[in-house]
């Protein structure tokens, strides 16, 4: 259980919005070896901290050690990789185009680049106490891109943010940085979030949660007199169809690909399969008892805190209580206080169309199969899906060839289309997309993994006619950090010639 920690007051928010405003402004000068810097020397103190840090997240969330060893190694990984990104600078999209004046009328010197937002408040992760919180992926993109960063720590692993918080203290000192860019606060009550998210120095704010907070956050962001962007990851069912001839090919593969991706971890991920569809048949049926084999012999687990475990078995009961909606299968063994039920339900397309609710996601290890008539019927079950993170398809070559609509149409729901696979397993890499159309996030353009990431927390600005000597070093002639650059349309390394 987390040890309860105090609320921000309203005092300690405005100082320390006003603390990392004035962080901010110092560190945006600072060059970008020194954000890279800073982001390794957060990385090296997670690491050596490893064992403790484990040991502390483990007694706060009911992940056990060997999920979040994985985690913290990833969250490592992230920062170091997200540092190298930043001093390799593509990320910046300079461009750059000089002036010309014999041209009628005579052209302008311009030359452009992402500059980073301002003070970034940063919203913990229940369900991943060191990837998506302290100094996750949003606050590792927020440094890299030049901003200071607030983090609210979830009440969930508020101890493991603390421990996590005193490391980035810690490397911050040994980096000379200022002493705010980053500011730990507390506040299991929705006001504080609300207050962090109106305070007119916030410039942005990245969350990982539940549709209903993500989205409270993002309207109060737009009702502000400046309104500022809100990069929420919220909820998704991360559909899979399945189309007949590969499921005939590989039934028992796609229902243990399918099993063991709907309880992994408790199916405590944001790309859970919450959906399975697929056309009536033989292999259908196959595919129902073999998956559904499998779901009974999961144990239940302990979930991450009381608040996910009661909010899984109401919408648990919620789906199953609809009409015509049936249990496919269900583990066989009993669950104790805040255990999980690993579940396999199922329904017609027709009642599935009917029924909203349906396509809602229930947090945990929980999937429904859908069950259509024909193709046609399975074109209308994707074309009724919302936003997603991911879609997934399982399907020959020959299948997709014949099925170019139902793919288009899921190429529109989602931020990652999977072929063959499941959704559950987030690279980090450059060609991670990590975000999807609304309401799987706030802002389908931008991804929350992979380096890319680090633009949602900048923005573009055009220097016009500025001297040489004046110009920031990344838009300088002399490209003093042999930086990548659009110079008058070709991309280069090249120095620009002095007129």
């Amino acid at each position: 259980m987390a040890a309860i920690h105090k609320n921000a007051t309203t005092r300690e928010v405005n100082e320390a919005l006003e603390k990392s405003w004035n962080a901010y402004r110092e560190f945006r000068k600072r060059d970008l070896k020194d954000r890279v810097a800073f982001l390794k020397a957060i990385a090296k103190e997670i690491k050596e901290a490893g064992n403790e840090l484990i040991a502390v997240a483990d007694k706060e969330t009911n992940l056990g050690q060997a999920r979040l060893t994985t985690e913290l190694k990833r969250t490592v990984f992230q920062l170091n990789s997200y540092a190298d990104a930043c001093v390799e600078g593509s990320w910046l999209d300079i461009r750059i185009d000089t002036a010309d004046a014999n041209r009628n009328p005579a052209k302008p010197d311009l030359r452009k680049m992402l500059v980073p937002l301002g003070p970034v408040v940063v919203f913990g992760a229940s369900n991943f106490p060191f990837a998506y919180s302290t100094a996750g992926g949003d606050t590792a993109c927020a440094l890299a891109a030049g901003c200071s960063v607030i983090i609210k720590a979830h009440p969930a692993h508020a101890e493991t943010s603390e421990f996590v918080a005193d490391a980035v203290y810690m490397a911050s000192r040994k980096c000379n940085l200022p002493e705010d860019i980053f500011i730990h606060l507390h506040g299991a009550s929705f006001e504080v979030g609300k207050e962090l998210v109106q305070h007119p120095l916030t410039k942005a704010v990245g969350f990982t949660g539940s549709y209903e907070g993500g989205k409270a956050l993002f309207d109060l962001a737009n009702k502000r007199k400046e309104p500022i962007p809100v990069f929420a990851e919220m909820g998704s069912v991360n559909p899979v169809f399945i189309l007949p001839e590969q499921l005939k090919k590989d039934t028992a593969g796609i229902a243990t690909m399918c099993a063991n991706s709907i309880t992994l971890s408790a199916g405590q991920f944001c790309t859970n399969p919450g959906i399975l569809v697929g056309i009536e048949d033989e292999s259908l049926d196959a595919f129902e008892k073999l998956l559904g084999d499998q779901i009974k012999k999961v144990k239940p687990a302990r979930m991450l805190h009381t608040g996910i475990a009661k909010s899984f078995i109401q919408k648990r009961e919620k789906v199953l209580a609809g009409e015509s909606v049936a249990i496919a299968a269900t583990t066989a063994f009993k669950a104790g206080q805040d255990e999980s039920i690993p579940t396999l339900a199922k329904v017609s397309a027709k009642v599935f169309l009917k029924n909203p609710l349906l396509h809602k996601e229930v947090f945990g290890p929980f999937s429904l199969l859908v069950k259509c008539n024909d193709a046609n019927e399975l074109i209308q079950v994707a074309r009724a899906m919302e936003g997603q993170l991911t879609c997934s398809l399982m399907a020959t070559e020959d299948e997709m060839k014949s099925n170019l609509e139902l793919v288009e149409i899921l190429k529109d729901k989602c931020g990652r289309f999977v072929v063959n696979g499941v959704p559950t397993g987030v690279e980090v890499a450059l060609s991670m997309h990590h975000g999807g159309p609304y309401p799987a996030t706030t802002d389908s353009r931008f991804t929350s993994v992979g380096a890319d990431g680090i633009k949602r927390f900048a923005r573009p600005v055009c220097f016009q006619n500025w001297t040489n000597e004046l110009l920031p070093a990344e838009l300088k002639n002399e490209n003093p950090h042999g930086l990548w650059r659009t110079v008058n349309n070709e991309l280069t390394k090249n120095q620009v010639p002095a007129i």
